[in-house]
């Protein structure tokens, strides 16, 4: 590829989206390409002491104070990950990005979404990703799939996260010909199936 390509994985914990991450890099790979992996919270190095804290402090932490966390860790993971990688042409998967902060600080939280929206663009100096995929599930399975052992996002409870789940739909409105979004009910394979035919004219 002459330049880079970047794809980010989004949706409701549960929904099985790191998993359909996982199965395109390996397709990605065995066709040949450069392929980088990431997440948010959470790239190598400082990205990944920010995750700690933001999944397992149990101290209180402020609704502004985890916005401007998630944030820091984005504009790490641009600045070192992602924008070097996709200079050298590479293929960028990304779990999670901005529109998860849009949903969960935004929606769930309640934040100002049109705030929120201008410090994703200042911690990404204005990169949008070519292709978000979000994989929506309804909010009783994906809590059923995360089991009992809860991070400290996936605890905050049901509500919370049927309000996020809609703020993905909801941006997905705004933002059709980037967002598209795939339905994670279905079996893994079929998600697979339905991934690769969604990148297929991006990759071409």
């Amino acid at each position: 590829m002459k330049k880079g390509l970047f794809i980010t994985f989004e949706g409701a914990d549960g929904c099985g989206k790191t998993t359909q991450m996982n199965l395109l890099k390996d397709f990605l790979v065995k066709k040949g390409y450069d392929v980088v992996v990431t997440r948010e919270p959470g790239g190598k190095g400082l990205g990944e002491k920010i995750r700690e804290i933001l999944l397992n402090y149990d101290g209180e932490v402020s609704d502004r104070c985890e916005s401007f966390l998630f944030l820091a860790d984005r504009a790490q993971n641009i600045d070192v990950i992602i924008n070097p990688a996709m200079e050298q042409g590479k293929i960028v998967l990304c779990d999670r990005h901005t529109d998860s902060t849009a949903a969960y600080q935004g929606y769930g939280r309640g934040l100002d979404i049109k705030q929120i929206n201008y410090l994703n663009h200042l911690a990404t100096a204005g990169k949008k990703p070519d292709l978000t995929l979000v994989f929506d599930i309804d909010t009783e399975t994906s809590m059923e799939r995360v089991g009992k052992d809860k991070d400290r996002m996936e605890s905050v409870g049901i509500e919370f996260q049927k309000r996020v789940r809609n703020g993905y739909l909801e941006l997905a409105k705004k933002e059709p010909e980037r967002i598209q979004v795939i339905d994670a009910s279905k079996s893994i394979e079929e998600i697979h199936r339905y991934v690769l035919e969604t990148i297929q004219k991006y990759i071409d």
